[in-house]
């Protein structure tokens, strides 16, 4: 705790000498505690189960969860294969923003109000397995609410997914980003 601000911060390293997905079962434990809203900004969205059973059973229990992501990724074969996971998620509620503003490397979550992560990790199976990634959790009310700021000002700069809409993609879309999902852990 930093006795200047009362703010409570939690450093979490995690890579594969730890072993253990500390980021994606920490992640995971907050938004299936959380209330009200879960909003996460990444660059590269390429969930696992238990993240995607996370944000879906979150938005049964009434809580609003918003996803941001470039509308144009840095990597073709990620962007595929982060695609085919949103129609799942659109369907089940989740609220999908593609964000326009430029390319989008914000790696940030917020929840409830009061806890904001930020950090080098992507809402990614790499990330959280594979790669030496450093984020801190911070659990106060002014720094969430920072940074749910700075959210709404992407949420503004982005166009809506629909589930509709989506859906009404062209079928070669949808199977190439189905064949990219299958290998999306090396991606």
């Amino acid at each position: 705790q930093n006795p200047g601000t009362g703010a409570t911060a939690q450093i979490l390293a995690s890579g594969p000498e730890q072993g253990l997905d500390a980021i994606a079962r920490i992640l995971v434990a907050l938004i299936h505690g959380a209330k009200f809203q879960v909003t996460i900004a990444t660059p590269s969205f390429i969930p696992d189960t238990p993240l995607l059973q996370s944000l879906t059973t979150a938005v049964l229990r009434g809580v609003q969860v918003d996803l941001i992501l470039p509308e144009e990724g840095d990597h073709k074969l990620v962007q595929l294969a982060q695609r085919s996971y949103l129609q799942d998620l659109l369907v089940a509620g989740v609220r999908i923003h593609s964000y326009r503003g430029g390319f989008l490397h914000a790696k940030h979550v917020s929840i409830d109000d009061e806890i904001a992560i930020l950090g080098s990790s992507n809402i990614d199976i790499r990330s959280f397995r594979l790669n030496a990634e450093l984020n801190v959790i911070l659990f106060d009310k002014a720094v969430a609410a920072e940074l749910i700021g700075e959210q709404q000002r992407y949420i503004a700069e982005s166009r809506p997914l629909i589930a509709e809409n989506w859906m009404k993609r062209p079928m070669l879309r949808q199977f190439l980003e189905k064949l990219v999902a299958l290998v999306s852990p090396l991606l």
